[in-house]
């Protein structure tokens, strides 16, 4: 389907954080652009006043019935009545993979995968190109702090995108540089098994364009099953990798580091988040940004200005008596790397992380990962369940973590019951973290921090 052709899109899913980027996309063309969601959130409410309408009730009347293309997320539920009766009626029904397979087909593409890894790696990548005026369009998985977007768009005709591998989605994609940050085990409910989940990044490397290149984490499980054509592989600071790190020190809770690639060297590079995975991510940005020939002088002062990604260890508060993080992290390797890193930046600080597991199936298939990572904590604070998607399975509760948790300092609590938490006791270090609602606490608890 040609994208630059069609002038009313309808987006059913249209809060999410993918979906709200090809929203942006459509809608900064002069697209008529509406949607429904669930949710009524901060990111909804500022898409309508870019213009687009949405609604929150799954009504039929509520549907723009003139829509020349219907874009919807896999999370949707399949008894959803507005994208049944759409498809019942014969009205163009699309994926949001497909419409950024168009994307790729038209445009060149920069495609970043991994279970984790990929939204803070896409991020830099796109902030990079625009900060060096090289230029893209970017559709991203995060809200740049820099720029309070997850989208912009550029007369060049290069594209960012991050590539999600629920629901296999990320196979339709055809990039021209592809990048892969990792491949442990998640959405074993799509999947079924670890190995066939693999098998689905395997296939991601194979899909590049004629031409293309791929970039991958060194030393990854099966990497002689990827595409070896123009493979070139980065690595934090291990040598071996054609791209690597050294020098790394660590300054005003972030990173200078001299950068070491094939196609050119950056020296004394700094980095102002926080995270040795953020300097791994880096390496992995910076690269692909001198793969495209941009001058290494050019990519070293954009990057010192660069500010994050909105819960991607992101520092609320940060003062001389309290450091206030949040994350996004959702997985068993996320919060090992999310706590390692805060607790070597504040190595003298008691460490409190307060975590809401993601979906049922994932708590399920990897409580004792998650037990294991949070035990790196001093004390653990653990909501309930977000179920998204799911329905709840029997048996399977936040209990399943703390059941094996070696860290013998850990509470279940309620939403209220973290900031009574906050409230009353005397905070060091706080680490929130999770893919739920969790983040609807972060100002509130700021608030309870900063009034101390």
């Amino acid at each position: 389907m040609n994208v630059r052709a069609i002038k009313n899109v309808y987006f059913i899913g249209v809060g999410g954080i993918g979906m709200s980027a090809l929203a942006r996309f459509f809608n900064d063309r002069g697209v008529k652009v509406s949607g429904y969601d669930k949710t009524e959130t901060e990111l909804t409410q500022k898409l309508v006043t870019e213009g687009i309408a949405i609604h929150y009730e799954d009504d039929l009347k509520l549907v723009d019935k003139e829509t020349e293309l219907v874009v919807y997320t896999p999370a949707v539920p399949k008894n959803h009545v507005e994208l049944n009766w759409l498809k019942d009626n014969n009205y163009p029904v699309y994926k949001r993979s497909d419409v950024l397979q168009w994307i790729t087909e038209s445009l060149y593409s920069i495609t970043v995968a991994g279970t984790h890894g990929k939204t803070t790696t896409s991020t830099i990548i796109s902030y990079l190109l625009r900060e060096t005026d090289f230029g893209c369009n970017a559709f991203l998985g995060g809200v740049s702090v820099n720029y309070d977007r997850n989208y912009w768009s550029s007369d060049q005709q290069v594209a960012v995108i991050e590539a999600d591998e629920y629901d296999r989605s990320f196979l339709k994609l055809h990039p021209d540089i592809a990048l892969l940050t990792s491949m442990d085990p998640d959405h074993l409910d799509i999947y079924g098994t670890v190995e066939e989940m693999e098998k689905a990044f395997i296939q991601y490397t194979q899909n590049i364009k004629s031409g293309g290149k791929l970039l991958v984490k060194y030393g990854m499980h099966r990497e002689r099953e990827f595409n070896t054509t123009n493979k070139v592989t980065y690595s934090l600071q291990n040598d071996s990798a054609d791209a690597y790190a050294t020098n790394i020190l660590q300054r005003h809770g972030g990173y200078v580091f001299d950068l070491v690639t094939p196609f050119g060297n950056i020296k004394q590079a700094s980095l102002s988040i926080g995270g040795m995975h953020n300097v791994e991510n880096t390496v992995a940005a910076l690269t692909v940004g001198l793969m495209l020939g941009i001058d290494a002088e050019k990519l070293k002062t954009a990057l010192a200005n660069f500010k994050g990604v909105k819960r991607r260890f992101e520092y609320i508060v940060r003062n001389e008596n309290t450091v206030f993080i949040d994350d996004y992290a959702h997985h068993p390797e996320e919060l090992a790397a999310l706590i390692g890193s805060a607790r070597k930046l504040f190595p003298n600080l008691k460490c409190v992380v307060a975590f809401q597991p993601h979906l049922y199936t994932r708590t399920r298939d990897l409580a004792a990962g998650f037990s294991e990572s949070l035990s790196m904590a001093d004390q653990v604070l653990l909501l309930d369940i977000y179920p998204a998607r799911e329905l709840p399975i029997e048996g399977v509760t936040s209990e399943m973590i703390t059941q094996k948790m070696a860290n013998p300092v850990h509470t279940i609590l309620s939403k209220e019951g973290l900031l009574e938490f906050v409230r009353s006791s005397k905070i060091e270090l706080l680490i929130t973290a999770g893919a739920g609602d969790i983040d609807r606490l972060v100002n509130p608890i700021k608030e309870i921090l900063e009034n101390k």
